[in-house]
């Protein structure tokens, strides 16, 4: 199983030094992807504009949207033309990750329809097959495109696409949903298999129940006291963050990317070390 590493573009006070910094030093530990994650109404960088960031200072890595909330984007059209353009300036290096997500303000802040983005996001999956396939809106290619979701209709999405990303969960919930994505494999009339991902946080060093209990208590604030429950699972030391990989490849995950809590840099090495 691959290990990539998210970008702590979604981290209140993060800098682009740090970003950069952070990109660079992903690349030389060998990680497979830079990941990152997508609100509207939070201190965040925007997903796209951060991996534009990271290309720009690498050249092998995998560039991951793990996920982005795609119809909180109003223009299919300018997404896919984004999307592609980022895909084609990293040398063909995007993984599209997309979903619906679930925060009704956000939808309110992008001015999009919160009842009605699954029916967009289908729209616009239809959309982009075409743009991609040759249309003359953007520059040629077509990046890779895996779904978030756990609803049946985000298995479906999946089984017409690359694969399947879980946002956060355990071994055994990603090996439930492993189950039902091929189910949707196989009654999609599809070769081969599909690609999947799931997604852990982590904090290390000295600082690190401080930075975990910190960054995820504000960032899923809205869920109220499950919020502690993320920052509990949170990988806090070397053995746990092992015990996730093991867990996960165990489960049949193809790539597990560990997002921080942490902008410092040096989360970088920390991680990379207690993967041995």
């Amino acid at each position: 199983m691959d290990v990539g590493i998210g970008l702590p573009s979604t981290i209140r006070g993060a800098t682009g030094a740090q970003i950069v910094d952070w990109a660079r030093r992903a690349e030389a530990r060998d990680f497979s992807s830079l990941g990152t994650i997508d609100r509207i109404v939070y201190a965040n960088y925007e997903p796209l504009i951060a991996l534009a960031a990271a290309a720009a200072v690498t050249e092998r890595i995998k560039l991951a949207t793990t996920i982005l909330i795609a119809p909180l984007r109003v223009s299919g059209a300018m997404l896919a033309k984004q999307a592609a353009s980022v895909d084609a300036l990293s040398g063909g290096r995007l993984v599209l990750g997309v979903a619906v997500g679930g925060r009704e303000d956000d939808y309110e802040a992008a001015g999009a329809e919160f009842g009605g983005r699954g029916k967009a996001f289908d729209h616009m999956l239809e959309q982009w097959d075409e743009i991609w396939s040759g249309d003359s809106i953007g520059p040629a290619g077509r990046p890779t495109v895996i779904l978030g979701g756990s609803s049946g209709a985000a298995f479906r999405r999946a089984a017409a696409h690359d694969g399947w990303i879980m946002g956060g969960g355990s071994p055994d919930q990603f090996r439930e949903g492993l189950a039902k994505l091929q189910t949707a494999w196989q009654a999609a009339g599809r070769d081969g298999k599909p690609q999947t991902m799931a997604l852990s946080y982590f904090a290390l060093g000295d600082n690190a129940k401080a930075a975990a209990d910190g960054y995820l208590n504000d960032y899923y604030g809205f869920l109220g006291e499950m919020s502690q429950m993320v920052a509990d699972g949170a990988a806090k030391d070397a053995d746990t963050v092992r015990a996730y990989v093991q867990g996960f490849a165990d489960a049949g995950c193809d790539e597990l990317v560990f997002f921080p809590c942490d902008p410092d840099p040096g989360q970088v090495d920390l991680l990379a070390d207690a993967l041995g």
